[in-house]
């Protein structure tokens, strides 16, 4: 049986004084009452702080995430963050072609997979992004959309691709407030486990398919109830110590 996973993705927030009170306030809540069996919970947080969060989670069962990861492993590459620099530092699990990183710095397909081949050539875990506009949710290509993306990275990474783990965020949810309704995500992650199964019957079984548009406190529980969504990435609610607790505890 797949364990659940809660990542927390702070985006382009933090401060050394706000993180080390969040991660204080997380930490006190996991050794308490909302402690839960949830085998895995990351923190991806921007990249000037990794080197913080890797001394104020040791000893926890926080682990370190990255928000993005260069698709090279060293050379002239102006502002990139190779896998290797990020393992120094204690980091096991990247993101990989989110949203905001397809749309603003437009990252195709193609290079996804090569990001998520490096994280995975250095041990570190990519969580694979996928999702569509509200365009193409109304055009009715939903589908089509995200098993073209996840069809990249399997292309690249079949020999390994049971050790990815794979994020549906619907583009048209991201910070807005919205979400798709439990069914309506519980639909393209049945779509993306059968991809995964064509692909290989140990992935589909392995791999751990994280919901990603505007999960919260109110919402967890209804969409971690699914049988194919085995977790979260969390945006505004990873900020919040008591969201982010609840949301944990709603996984068990």
């Amino acid at each position: 049986m797949r364990t659940k996973l809660i990542a927390g993705n702070w985006k382009m927030n933090g401060s050394l004084a706000d993180n080390e009170l969040l991660c204080k306030a997380i930490q006190a809540g996991l050794a308490g009452p909302a402690a839960s069996q949830v085998t895995a919970i990351a923190v991806c947080a921007p990249s000037i702080y990794l080197n913080q969060l890797q001394g104020l989670l040791a000893g926890s069962s926080i682990t370190l995430g990255s928000q993005d990861i260069s698709a090279h492993d060293k050379g002239a590459f102006t502002g990139e963050i190779a896998a290797s620099m990020l393992k120094e530092f204690g980091v096991r699990y990247a993101i990989v072609g989110h949203s905001e990183r397809r749309q603003y710095h437009f990252e195709t397909d193609a290079v996804v997979a090569l990001k998520a081949k490096a994280a995975l050539a250095t041990g570190i875990t990519p969580i694979v992004c996928v999702g569509e506009s509200l365009a193409e949710r109304e055009s009715g290509k939903t589908e089509e959309v995200v098993k073209r993306q996840l069809a990249a990275v399997i292309h690249e990474n079949g020999h390994c691709i049971s050790e990815i783990v794979v994020a549906y965020e619907p583009v048209w949810a991201i910070g807005t407030g919205k979400t798709a309704t439990p069914e309506m995500a519980q639909a393209v992650h049945a779509v993306l486990r059968a991809q995964l199964h064509a692909a290989s019957p140990v992935a589909a079984e392995r791999v751990q398919i994280l919901y990603g548009g505007s999960m919260n406190a109110a919402n967890a529980a209804s969409l971690l109830a699914q049988p194919d969504i085995d977790g979260g990435l969390i945006g505004g609610a990873a900020l919040k110590a008591a969201d982010f607790l609840s949301i944990i505890a709603a996984a068990r």
